[in-house]
């Protein structure tokens, strides 16, 4: 192992463990493998992963907890929802750990004194016996973050879970393409790529399935991934995004990704086209066709979205929860252009999300690219931006009135009703929540 960065403790839980909210009597009854590892620290912070193997039968929800030394804290998680008490739970991956399987989560954290590994792990309730006590002795800490990384590596450098790309030099990596292309194209574990604070004016790609991009600034803007290509530079409206996310389960948290190419073409920030992504405080800045959710499926939680024209736009099921979408310009425009298949149920959803502009009665809800684009806007706040009398309009040769467009329970000035604004009932609502838009025919579950 890197001796100079990674503690690691393996606790090998021997004891039967009860899975959480199984529908079935499956148990993990020959235990499980909790492995943590701090894989990046400097004074008074760090980053560290932990892994779980289940050996014993599938398990289709978890919940792990453990007890962190005294002056640990949790500052940011990916992966799960963390409770005050440092409950682990499955709230943003995969729920269920078949035999064999493994789900890795991760944190940034802060110290004071020093930096023990925690203690007391449990798994769904039981608790996880055995050694607790590193299996490396954990680093010094360095007084300041390092200035240049290592000049000679370990003779048997193990496949790294976390890696740090900053532009001054003091991370692994200078640009987040080279940390991305690091990353083995077989990969079957999450990989936590850190970004510290800057502007990084590159095109972006991430091929690799289970990549996190994390900043690690104090807020989203201070961590930006930018570029200006655009379709009258000749490049095509998907081709010109600035990050394209052609692979599965990938995350981004606590980013900025933008394009600045102005007014006058479609321009994209980031093209979504891997299955099961999500973002998580995450600002998408541009201005016409500013995100393409091309496919699959996507969650956006916290995050925030502006543009003029169409800037939330594509065929796949996408939901925007508790996030805020701004029409950037005075004179208005469609948020969304959806053309989702007609095969497909569920297209894209707001959800208690609010929506905003530059200007009252401008901003229009959406218009359908294909005929039979699904939109719903659902217990949304709606400013005085909304263009009330009529929020949805025509695109091309497809009605929106053909299109399937709704509303339901919405607030604020911008909300209403009219013939021009078709509502759901409540009878029909109960399938149009979060959760049935991402399910898929693997259950997947990410909401928060």
């Amino acid at each position: 192992m890197n001796r100079r960065q990674i503690a690691a403790v393996v606790v090998a839980c021997l004891g039967t463990v009860a899975s959480l909210a199984v529908a079935t009597t499956a148990r993990a009854a020959a235990g499980c493998q909790v492995d943590y590892r701090v894989s990046s620290q400097w004074a008074g912070g760090f980053t560290a992963a932990i892994t779980i193997k289940n050996l014993g039968d599938p398990i289709n929800g978890w919940q792990l907890a453990w007890a962190l030394p005294a002056g640990q804290t949790i500052t940011q998680a990916w992966g799960f929802t963390a409770s005050g008490a440092v409950v682990a739970t499955n709230a943003s991956y995969n729920a269920a750990i078949g035999t064999g399987g493994s789900v890795e989560v991760g944190f940034n954290g802060t110290w004071t004194g020093s930096n023990p590994v925690p203690t007391a792990f449990t798994l769904n309730g039981t608790a996880c016996t055995g050694a607790t006590a590193p299996t490396t002795p954990p680093p010094t800490a360095p007084t300041t973050p390092p200035t240049t990384p290592p000049t000679t590596p370990p003779a048997t450098t193990p496949p790294a879970t976390t890696a740090t790309v900053a532009k001054d030099g003091t991370g692994q990596y200078t640009t987040v393409q080279a940390a991305i292309d690091a990353v083995p194209s077989t990969n079957t574990t999450r990989r936590v790529i850190t970004i510290k604070a800057g502007t990084y004016r590159e095109i972006v790609t991430i091929n690799k399935p289970y990549v996190t991009l994390q900043g690690l600034g104090s807020a989203p803007g201070q961590t930006v991934i930018v570029n200006n290509h655009s379709n009258a530079g000749g490049y095509g409206t998907s081709n010109s995004a600035t990050v394209f996310v052609k692979a599965r389960d990938f995350a981004g948290t606590n980013l900025t990704m933008a394009n600045d190419y102005g007014e006058g073409s479609q321009a994209v920030a980031v093209n979504v086209n891997g299955d099961r992504a999500v973002f998580t405080n995450v600002r998408f800045l541009g201005n016409q066709d500013t995100l393409l959710v091309n496919n699959y499926r996507h969650y956006f939680v916290n995050s925030y979205v502006e543009g003029t024209v169409d800037f939330i736009f594509g065929g796949a099921s996408a939901v925007f929860h508790n996030s805020t979408i701004h029409e950037k310009r005075s004179s208005g425009g469609p948020i969304t252009a959806a053309n989702t298949d007609a095969s497909l149920t569920y297209g894209i959803l707001f959800y208690k999300s609010t929506i905003t502009g530059a200007a009252n009665n401008v901003t229009q809800l959406g218009r359908p690219w294909g005929p039979a684009a699904q939109v719903l806007f659902r217990e949304c706040s709606l400013s005085a931006t909304m263009k009330t009398a009529q929020p949805w309009t025509d695109m091309s040769e497809n009605t929106w009135k053909n299109a399937r467009f709704f509303e339901y329970k919405n607030t604020g000035a911008g909300a209403g009703t009219n013939s021009n604004r078709p509502q759901l009932s409540d009878a029909a609502a109960v399938n149009y929540t979060p959760q049935r838009y991402l399910a898929g025919s693997d259950g997947w579950n990410p909401v928060i």
